[in-house]
Formats: structure tokens, sequence, C-alpha cells
């Protein structure tokens, strides 16, 4: 049985969605195929979230993950938006669901890990 893929789409592809690939693949790989996106790319993932994601469940995003945008990852059967401040990307579908996760960026390690683990929610709710 073909897997589903599940797409996480944030702006920058650089925090929320790439916390959320990370932790799909680590909880939930043999279920789903994870992947993140976004309209635009970053030179790096946000260094707060690979340190964070590192500690905790010993994967080194940086190694695993870049940034990428929307038209280079499959097709997804599940997209998911990780919380639009003003719009959401279009991504030539509609959302599936909208997680309205505030970003971390720049905000405190207790805030990030607080974003950590209701990424890791949802995911377990899939």
């Amino acid at each position: 049985m073909l897997k589903k893929k599940v797409a996480f789409i944030c702006v920058h592809n650089s925090c929320r969605s790439q916390i959320a690939e990370a932790i799909g693949k680590i909880i939930a790989g043999d279920k789903y195929d994870f992947y993140s996106a976004g309209t635009q790319k970053q030179p790096k993932i946000n260094q707060d979230a690979v340190r964070l994601i590192k500690a905790i469940y010993g994967v080194d995003m940086e190694s695993t993950q870049f940034s990428k945008t929307i038209d280079e990852i499959p097709s997804p059967d599940i997209a998911i938006s990780m919380g639009c401040n003003v719009t959401c990307p279009f991504i030539g579908r509609n959302f599936d669901e909208n997680w309205g996760l505030e970003d971390p960026t720049g905000k405190s390690d207790e805030f990030f890990l607080e974003t950590i683990k209701k990424i890791e929610e949802k995911i377990k709710e899939l």
C-alpha cells in the first residue's frame, strides 16, 4: 500500500514546516511520507529549530532537510498550512487543515518548545 503524502506549508519553509517534517518522519514515517515547502526559500533552516529538534529527538534537520518551494515536492494527498498571519500561499489546491501556529522565530526556547509540542500532538492526530 502506498503511503499518503503529507505536505506542511508556510511562506519561508525554514521553521514550523521544517519542524513538522522532521517530527512527522520520526513519529509517523511508517504511515506517511512527509514533506515541507514554502513560497520562498531560505538559505538555512532556523537555527533554534535545528538545535531544539536535535536536543529533543536526536535528529539533525540540516543533514536531512533543506528549504524548498512547493514545486519541488510531490503533489500532496494532505496539505497542511502551518498558520498564516495574513493570507496563506496558493499551492494549486485548498488546504486540508490550517494549524494556525504562530511563528516562533525570534522568540524564547519555551515558546519554541510549546510550538514543537503542538506540532507533535497534531501529527499524532493524523
